[in-house]
């Protein structure tokens, strides 16, 4: 079943996981701050210590939140939780999601693995079905070999 490549530039990432993940962040953020304020006992110095600790956790959630998936013309850049990759199209082999799969692995050129959770099934998973079989129709679409080039 082929499908038609998006036009590109796109973004693919996990809009409703991404929505869950930062709205809870600011609630508990909002909630521990709030409660931080109204315990009277507490002193300058612990008030402060609970906002702190409500900040770290919503910057957890929003590392959690920032994963994606950019393609462009000259490739795709990976942003996952704490780090960022940038593949030119030669350098994906194959995009796979698999039944169980967690998210999307590109199978890369030096034989390795990368995982894009940028694409995930979590929450929506007919939107990530959909959005592994566009990235891996732009991935067959750029890495098309030329007859006299070797197979990898």
């Amino acid at each position: 079943m082929s499908s038609e490549p998006p036009t590109l530039p796109v973004t693919f990432r996990p809009g409703r996981t991404r929505a869950v993940l930062l709205t809870a962040g600011a609630a508990i953020f909002v909630v521990i701050t709030t409660v931080a304020l109204l315990l009277e006992r507490l002193s300058p110095g612990e008030r402060l210590s609970f906002v702190f600790t409500a900040a770290l956790m919503f910057g957890v959630l929003a590392m959690l939140a920032r994963v994606k998936v950019v393609a462009d013309e000259t490739g795709v850049t990976v942003v996952n939780i704490a780090t960022r990759r940038r593949l030119e199209w030669a350098e994906i082999v194959q995009v796979n999601l698999r039944p169980g799969d967690p998210w999307v692995f590109l199978n890369l050129s030096d034989g390795t693995s990368l995982p894009a959770l940028g694409i995930q099934p979590g929450i929506a998973k007919q939107r990530a079905i959909a959005d592994a079989r566009a990235l891996r129709a732009l991935a067959e679409a750029r890495s098309v070999k030329e007859p006299g080039e070797r197979q990898g």
